[in-house]
C-alpha cells in the first residue's frame, strides 16, 4: 500500500493540521485493530450517546477514563492476585487493556457508571451557540428600501 505523505500540505495552509492529523492516523492504523474488550456505541437521543465496554473481571479500581485532546482513552488493570488461585478452565479474560475511542469536536464525557460487569459511559455534544442553525427573517418591500432602513 502506498504511503501518503501531507507534509506539503503543511506549507501552504493554516488550521489544516487536524485534517491532516486525522488523514495520517486513518491511514497508519493497523489492519487488525484491538477486538478486546468488546463495546458498543448507540446514540440515546439527537445529541447523547453511549459507550458500554465489557469488562467482566474488572472492578471500578481497575479502571480508568480519561479525555485529553479530543481522544477519550479507557484503561483497565487487574490487581488481583492470581498467583494463588488455580484455574482448571479460565474463559474470562482480565488481561491489561487500552482502549482509544477519537471524539468530534464539541463533545463531552458526561459521566461513567460500572454495574454488571459492563462500563457504561455518557457523551454529550454540545454544539456551540454560533455553530446552530439559525432563522433569518424574511422582509418585504424592495431591496433598496431595506438597505437604507439598516443603514440608518
Amino acid at each position: 500500500m502506498r504511503r501518503f505523505d501531507p507534509t506539503p500540505l503543511y506549507r501552504a495552509s493554516i488550521g489544516f493540521d487536524h485534517m491532516a492529523d486525522l488523514l495520517d492516523r486513518v491511514m497508519s492504523s493497523d489492519l487488525q485493530s484491538p477486538t478486546y474488550p468488546p463495546y458498543n456505541i448507540e446514540s440515546i437521543k439527537e445529541n447523547a450517546y453511549r459507550i458500554s465496554v465489557a469488562v467482566a473481571g474488572f472492578s471500578a479500581d481497575d479502571l480508568s477514563v480519561e479525555v485529553k485532546e479530543n481522544a477519550l482513552l479507557i484503561t483497565g488493570r487487574s490487581h488481583d492476585n492470581e498467583d494463588c488461585r488455580q484455574f482448571l478452565h479460565r474463559g474470562i479474560a482480565t488481561r491489561a487493556f487500552e482502549r482509544r475511542f477519537h471524539l468530534a469536536d464539541h463533545v463531552r464525557v458526561t459521566g461513567a457508571v460500572h454495574q454488571d460487569g459492563m462500563l457504561h459511559i455518557d457523551l454529550v455534544r454540545e454544539l456551540p451557540e454560533a455553530l446552530k442553525p439559525r432563522k433569518i427573517e424574511i422582509q418585504g418591500g424592495a431591496p433598496r428600501q431595506i438597505m437604507r432602513e439598516q443603514a440608518a
